[in-house]
């Protein structure tokens, strides 16, 4: 049995995309008037309007995964309809759709702006890999990455890659809103939560890391290697917080706390020697919803 046509989808759909295809032709022209790093510098801190009614509209259409820019929609109902309208998932990155995709190529560059990033990694990876089929362990890592994308997506957060054993987000203000920080947090409780590390016994052992500070965001490489993405000490220092991190925990840094508005009573606090910084770096250890331990 074959897809419906494009206008029986998701309601009427149909229309919706018309609609958003002339928004994103003024948006577009709007946008040509200014300079790269402008265009970039909007889009990044939520000074772009018709980019943000394009995300809400797209983001109550199913399903995720979803354009890293765009929020559009790549399975169920909606996947579908955004094949039928030349929407879908880019054959040079699979994250972005093809609209955006000629967007990034047409307007490279970014600008530098203070968001906040996830990590979670999957603890012992390597012991639990040996101690089952490869078959087996690949299905395990596809719930887990799956459980993370959830967790992102309702939290406005953007998948940015999944590393092997482990998932990157980012919580960018022109997404997120302004309470970024507080949402990075959030998804990486839920994500807590969604693989049983609130308890003794969790399907998959995960730990996680929040960090928030400004970093460069915007299309980074050349040619086909082109992709959306964050680059920065930011980003790395959300990393090395995640390998500090046992199973159950998340170690949030004193800055994303702060930003975040975090309630640090009762939260153990660490002193934390971070790789290849010459500073020490303080962070606070929290749990799922759980264990918070007053937090």
């Amino acid at each position: 049995m074959g897809f419906p046509a494009p206008e029986q989808l998701v309601g009427g759909a149909a229309h919706d995309c018309a609609c958003l295809v002339q928004l994103s032709r003024v948006a577009s022209k709007a946008m040509a008037k200014l300079t790269p790093e402008e265009m970039w510098g909007r889009v990044l801190t939520g000074n772009s309007p018709g980019l943000q009614v394009i995300r809400r509209i797209w983001g109550v259409v199913p399903s995720p995964p979803r354009c890293k820019l765009c929020n559009a929609p790549f399975r169920g109902p909606g996947g579908a309809l955004m094949r039928a309208i030349g929407r879908g998932p880019s054959p040079l990155n699979r994250r972005l759709c093809k609209w955006c995709i000629r967007g990034v190529y047409k307007h490279p560059g970014g600008a530098e702006v203070e968001i906040s990033v996830l990590f979670a990694d999957v603890r012992g990876s390597t012991a639990i890999a040996e101690r089952m089929p490869p078959e087996e362990y690949s299905r395990l890592m596809a719930r887990f990455y799956g459980a993370a994308a959830g967790v992102i997506d309702e939290r406005d957060g953007i998948v940015d890659k999944f590393l092997g054993d482990g998932a990157v987000a980012l919580f960018i203000p022109g997404f997120a809103g302004s309470d970024h920080a507080a949402d990075a947090v959030a998804a990486a409780r839920g994500l807590l939560e969604q693989t049983g590390n609130e308890g003794p016994e969790p399907w998959i052992p995960v730990g996680a890391g929040v960090h928030t500070g400004n970093s460069f965001v915007g299309s980074v490489g050349e040619g086909d290697a082109r992709d959306f993405t964050a680059l920065g000490d930011t980003v790395n220092t959300a990393a090395r917080l995640t390998g500090f991190a046992e199973a159950g925990e998340i170690l949030i840094s004193t800055e994303a706390a702060t930003a975040g508005g975090l309630d640090t009573t009762g939260l153990e606090r660490r002193t934390l020697e971070l790789h290849g910084r010459e500073q020490s770096a303080d962070a606070w250890v929290a749990r799922a919803s759980a264990q918070r331990r007053g937090a």
